[in-house]
């Protein structure tokens, strides 16, 4: 390969001005390319933003478009140490007197003093009966001892409702010393969940106080620890029995959680409209709104003072979003029978910004009205929250605008790309001709110099004077 020094025959710098000239032919189209890629990233930047709005706008819809958060009753106990109460959206607004005479609570028993929970207690069946429903345990010399049979009660497959434990105790009849017993606990109060226990005993009697017979209620060593018993509570005067201690089938509507009995003593319970959490509704969804008016506000926004525009000022899709929703903000609800079917009817203003304002008194007369069109308006079929979650999907779900628009953008990038590489080809080609033109150049000036260096010298030598001296002759 030949190896070119450039600008030896001319003396010119022939590389730095092919340089320039390439330089100067390449910057207007860098430029330009520079310009539509900050131009494109920044657009892409600000749908990502405004994405993010809508996706945080869409998320706080969610929420909104469960018509029976919205239809919720809040119960009031007068003394939460007795009782608590909540309501569902069925409960009827109302009070009551509530008096807990009884709790439920479930049986227990324990059996006769043993030696320790490894002392042998016998060998057959033990038949436990909770409720009606029984079921049995084999107890063979495998499993004969108090902690063996604990075992086999607490694992069987078959178990109705009993739990097992053993306790060890002081000895009654041996100060100092310990003693084991095995406690049997229903596993649900009430006096219908009530255990029994009968025994086939090895040893031929079933009911003495020896072997396995023990352990069966028919021999009286079961020792009755809690009774079983039934929950009682008066609601204006009127006994309820209920087998556990929380009642949901009392008042329509409410649960009631007991805490302790008092007897003769009564509470009000307070069922009402929970109209504190429709206000934190509609507020939630007044502030996730202003949060979506603020960033499209902003991204569409031109200061005239400085020249200064938004990101995506004059933009066709923010233009297109910003003014969907504000239709269907203005939009009436169908399917409410009433006055209250917009949100100005409720007291939400929009102010100058395009920003929402909440009337606070307005919204309780609304509430005190129509207590349920406040729920339809937005958690309807037709209702607020369910349209625009349904119009904020179309730009923010899977393919949706937003996603199709920033994928053309990502497009317009690598074209961008392709771009900058063809005009590096094309500079590349450029810079290659060039050289070889001034070269060439180069090469034609050395030889004039070289040229033009001889015919001098031998111009130098040509004998002028001696031609003059001989005309003279």
């Amino acid at each position: 390969m030949a190896i070119t020094s450039t600008g030896i025959g001319s003396g010119i710098d022939v590389g730095g001005i092919v340089s320039q000239l390439v330089a100067a032919e390449g910057q207007p189209a860098r430029n330009r390319l520079d310009r539509r890629e900050a131009q494109t990233q920044a657009t892409i930047s600000a749908l990502g933003g405004l994405k993010s709005a809508l996706n945080e706008f869409q998320s706080a819809l969610g929420a909104l478009k469960d018509l029976d958060s919205f239809q919720a009753r809040k119960a009031t106990s007068g003394d939460s140490s007795i009782f608590t109460a909540t309501a569902d959206e069925t409960a009827s607004a109302g009070s009551y007197q509530i008096e807990v005479a009884q709790l439920a609570q479930g049986q227990k028993q324990a059996s006769g003093y043993f030696a320790s929970a490894d002392a042998t207690v016998g060998t057959g069946t033990l038949t436990f009966d909770v409720g009606g429903n029984s079921f049995d345990i084999t107890v063979d010399a495998s499993n004969n001892t108090l902690a063996g049979i604990r075992d086999a009660i607490n694992a069987s497959p078959d178990n109705t409702g009993v739990t097992a434990t053993t306790v060890n105790v002081d000895d009654p009849n041996n100060p100092g010393s310990t003693v084991s017993r095995l406690i049997l606990t229903a596993d649900k109060p009430g006096e219908a969940n009530a255990v029994t226990v009968s025994a086939t005993d090895d040893d031929g009697t079933n009911a003495d106080a020896a072997g396995l017979s023990q352990l069966s209620t028919a021999s009286g060593e079961l020792d009755l620890l809690e009774q079983a018993q039934d929950a009682i509570i008066r609601i204006d005067g009127q006994n309820v029995t209920r087998s556990s201690n929380s009642i949901n089938d009392a008042i329509d509507g409410v649960t009631l959680e007991l805490k302790k009995s008092d007897l003769g003593s009564t509470n009000t319970l307070d069922v009402a409209l929970n109209t504190g959490a429709v206000k934190s509704k509609v507020e939630s969804f007044i502030k996730a709104y202003n949060g979506l008016a603020q960033t499209t506000n902003q991204l569409s926004s031109y200061d005239p003072e400085t020249g200064r525009a938004g990101a995506l000022q004059g933009d066709s899709t923010l233009r297109t979003v910003s003014s969907q929703i504000r239709r269907e903000m203005s939009d009436t609800v169908d399917g409410i029978n009433g006055v209250f079917d917009n949100l100005a009817t409720i007291g939400v203003e929009t102010q100058r910004d395009g920003t929402l304002k909440l009337d606070g008194a307005q919204l309780d007369e609304a509430m005190e009205a129509d207590f349920d069109a406040i729920g339809q308006m937005f958690a309807s079929d037709d209702g607020y929250a369910t349209r625009l979650d349904a119009l904020v999907d179309n730009y923010v779900g899977f393919n949706g605008i937003l996603d199709s628009r920033t994928q053309s953008l990502n497009n317009r990038i690598d074209d961008i790309n392709d771009q900058r590489e063809d005009l590096s080809r094309r500079l590349s080609s450029l810079e290659s001709r060039l050289l070889a033109e001034f070269n060439a150049m180069d090469q034609i000036v050395g030889q004039l110099n070289s040229t033009g260096s001889y015919l001098s010298q031998q111009l130098s030598n040509l004998p002028f004077n001696n031609l003059a001296g001989g005309n003279k002759k």
